[in-house]
């Protein structure tokens, strides 16, 4: 059973009382704690400072001692630089084992690791004087004062690592014993806190399923009318949402309608259109007798709005057939920069016509996609052909082709007008166009971008647009290098 609203705040404000009472007992309890391990954890950083301490007079030990028995080779002083050794090691390994922070136990393997290092130049040391007592005395008094050095300072970071220790919690143990007040506080903000945290809760459930009505409102708003909302809900939500999924399932059978019926105008034009361009080509051959110059003319013009509306009437199939997913596409292994090149190959005369500056700026040796070359080619037309149409005489378009993780990035950047950021998205929808700024944009039907968005999804790509009004639009798309399914 589903609560509704009311009962959803009740039980929410029943449990914030609740965690207002676990909260401070648990404050009492953890002072009591804290209080009780004071001396433990207090003394663990001052049995550390005391194992610093012996720690540094042991290897200063180790350090005469070993001298002594180089100068003297008196067995007495070996003995006796084995015992002071045997001692570092004791020393150490109790400090190892209380070491209570990352920092502490990484100080003491650095001393670890310098001393293994000091006891290996003193085997060194002693064996070349046996071998060989003219050896280089001096390099070796180096090498072991360094590392002396270097364990003294360690010696030196664990000791501040251990009183930084011992004055943070001497103070955070005296602030929490010692301040009534503060603990109020504490308590105050910590069930003021929790308490949010159990209003969000609470209240998402409400929330979350007008978010989620919002979220698509938008997507209705963009043409994309698939699927349905099912959040769990209270009752008055539930009942507004299956009322909203009702609606988002007949805006859905309107717009299958009418991709129908467009579909099936189309169908039925192409054949009267096919006979209007025959007879208007028969015309023009002088089948019906010869003809004025004004009637050539008119017959010119009659023949390319003709190719026009065969073009559009094409152009509306070709959706209908992607939207149904009817369409066929032959992927093929091919290399994209070639096929960049070819369509700007077409373009040429309109690029030279317009004296726009043309940039390219395609990697070499990129991997062979999965590509239907003549779809590729289609997307690829439309990118550039509205790159160019858009970019004023003199201006410049950049075409960039380049490795892009696991996928190939085209993009194509022109200094046209731009697109206002809330345009976008929709500039993919068919017949949808951004307000218009030039003549160039009267001339469009808008399907170019929806058919790039349909090629690249059939592709399993991604394609979106960047722009700032006045500064020019990007268009880029990605495509995997994985063969399509």
């Amino acid at each position: 059973m589903r609560l509704t609203i009311f009962a959803r705040l009740t039980i929410s404000f029943f449990t914030i009382f609740l965690i207002m009472g676990t909260v401070n007992a648990y404050t009492v309890w953890k002072l009591h704690q804290v209080n009780r391990e004071t001396a433990q954890i207090i003394s663990i950083d001052q049995r550390i400072l005391d194992l610093k301490n012996k720690l540094a007079d042991s290897i200063l030990s180790e350090l005469a001692y070993d001298k002594k028995y180089i100068i003297t080779k008196d067995p007495v002083f070996f003995d006796q630089l084995a015992s002071a050794e045997n001692e570092f090691g004791k020393h150490l390994a109790e400090a190892v084992s209380i070491a209570d922070t990352s920092a502490k136990v990484e100080s003491l393997g650095r001393v670890r690791s310098h001393h293994e290092r000091y006891q290996s130049l003193v085997r060194e040391e002693i064996e070349q004087a046996k071998r060989n007592p003219l050896y280089i005395k001096a390099q070796y008094e180096k090498e072991k004062g360094k590392v002396i050095d270097q364990i003294l300072e360690e010696l030196k970071v664990l000791e501040t690592s251990s009183q930084q220790d011992i004055y943070g919690r001497m103070n955070t143990l005296k602030d929490a014993a010692g301040s009534a007040g503060t603990l109020a506080i504490l308590m105050l903000a910590i069930a003021f806190v929790l308490v949010i945290g159990t209003s969000f809760v609470s209240t998402r459930s409400i929330t979350k399923p007008l978010a989620a009505l919002m979220d698509k409102t938008k997507e209705i708003s963009k043409g994309i009318f698939e699927g349905e909302i099912n959040i769990p809900s209270p009752p008055e939500l539930s009942e507004l949402t299956m009322a909203f999924n009702v609606m988002c399932y007949k805006l859905k059978r309107v717009d299958t309608m009418k991709s129908e019926f467009l579909s099936t105008m189309s169908h039925e034009l192409r054949t009267p259109l096919a006979s209007i361009k025959e007879g208007i080509g028969l015309l023009q051959d002088g089948v019906g007798g010869a003809m004025t110059e004004k009637q050539k003319r008119l017959l010119a013009i009659l023949s390319e709005e003709t190719h026009r509306l065969i073009g559009l009437v094409n152009s509306l199939l070709d959706v209908a057939k992607m939207e149904a997913g009817m369409m066929r596409y032959d992927f093929q292994q091919e290399s994209l920069p070639p096929l960049i090149s070819k369509v700007l190959m077409e373009m040429g005369p309109l690029i030279e016509a317009k004296k726009i500056r043309l940039q390219t700026d395609m990697e070499g040796e990129l991997p062979l996609l999965s590509l239907d070359r003549e779809r590729m080619l289609q997307a690829i037309r439309n990118l550039v052909g509205n790159a160019v149409k858009f970019t004023p005489e003199q201006g410049q378009v950049k075409i960039s082709v380049c490795r892009k993780g696991e996928g190939i990035e085209f993009s194509v950047n022109d200094t046209g007008f731009g697109i206002p950021k809330e345009n976008l998205t929709a500039i993919f929808e068919k017949f949808h166009q951004p307000p218009v700024r030039t003549s160039e944009w009267g001339k469009g039907t808008g399907l170019g971008l929806a058919f790039v968005k349909y090629i690249i999804t059939a592709h399993g790509g991604k394609v979106w647009a960047e722009s700032e009004p006045g500064q020019g639009s990007t268009f880029i798309f990605v495509l995997p290098l994985r063969p399509v399914a």
